[in-house]
């Protein structure tokens, strides 16, 4: 269910502190420094991202007005059922989701977790996203929850093929003469068990959870804010707007573009630690 929304009701108090980024010059700063505190001070901080994050590199959200589901409806482009009943409509849409991905480029939003995980503040990115921007961008802990489009497979004599090695072919064939799958999760398909006991293994010792472009509406993804708050987690947002997470999970709220927040965010780490 890789652009799946299911609306998930949280269950923390909502009457917790909450620290928010408004957009007013002195509050920024505070905010940032507070957040990025919070991370310096962490023994192990977990990010979790999804289609937000990726929107500044050109990759836009597939349910937003003109976005890819009002021209392709989902029911017809994005099962299992309908890849397996006629492959080469559902590659379509596949092909226009192709150049989207092959034209992306990390933006500071991924380059700075990247960062993050290069001076040891961050364990593990948990993406709900299939771009691979985040090991573009540095990153070299990911787990995908919907998989990526590296790398395809034959859903009929099970062989797996790297992208780079197809050429191209629209739609790409196995050898066997079927035509195969990106291994991207399509609804239909549960998400990796892997990936899953991992996030969660992860999650629940966390100290900080850092949520980017993500509104917390996706399931299975949007159990780890409920899940990181119930371990004693600070919980640090960043978004565009006040998501569902913001009023009942949130401690720290900055608000505005995940690559501007998060260039604020990784500038003030550096200094905090070069001071230390």
């Amino acid at each position: 269910m890789w652009l799946s929304s299911l609306f998930w009701l949280a269950h923390c108090n909502p009457n917790s502190a909450l620290l928010q980024f408004h957009g007013l010059g002195g509050k920024v700063k505070e905010t940032i420094k507070k957040a990025a505190q919070t991370v310096c001070h962490s023994t192990k901080s977990i990010a979790l991202t999804g289609a937000g994050i990726s929107v500044e590199s050109g990759i836009p959200d597939f349910r937003s007005p003109g976005g890819l589901w009002e021209r392709f409806n989902p029911i017809e482009y994005s099962t299992i059922g309908a890849f397996q009943a006629n492959p080469e409509k559902v590659w379509r849409m596949l092909q226009e989701v192709s150049h989207l991905l092959a034209r992306a480029r990390p933006n500071p939003a991924h380059t700075g977790l990247g960062r993050l995980q290069e001076l040891g503040l961050l364990h593990t990115i948990i993406t709900q996203n299939v771009d691979s921007l985040h090991q573009e961008g540095g990153a070299t802990r990911v787990i995908e929850y919907h998989g990526n489009t590296r790398t395809l497979s034959c859903l009929w004599c099970k062989q797996r093929y790297k992208a780079d090695e197809l050429g191209g072919q629209i739609p790409p064939e196995c050898s066997c003469g079927k035509i195969l799958k990106p291994d991207v999760v399509f609804f239909g398909e549960p998400i990796p068990t892997r990936a899953l006991q991992e996030s969660y293994e992860l999650v629940s010792t966390c100290r900080v959870l850092l949520i980017a472009g993500t509104s917390g509406e996706v399931a299975p993804a949007n159990t780890i804010p409920e899940m990181a708050k119930k371990a004693g987690a600070t919980i640090i947002e960043v978004n565009v707007e006040p998501t569902v997470l913001t009023e009942y999970v949130t401690d720290i709220f900055l608000q505005g573009k995940a690559s501007e927040m998060m260039t604020k965010l990784v500038s003030e780490v550096e200094s905090i630690l070069v001071k230390n």
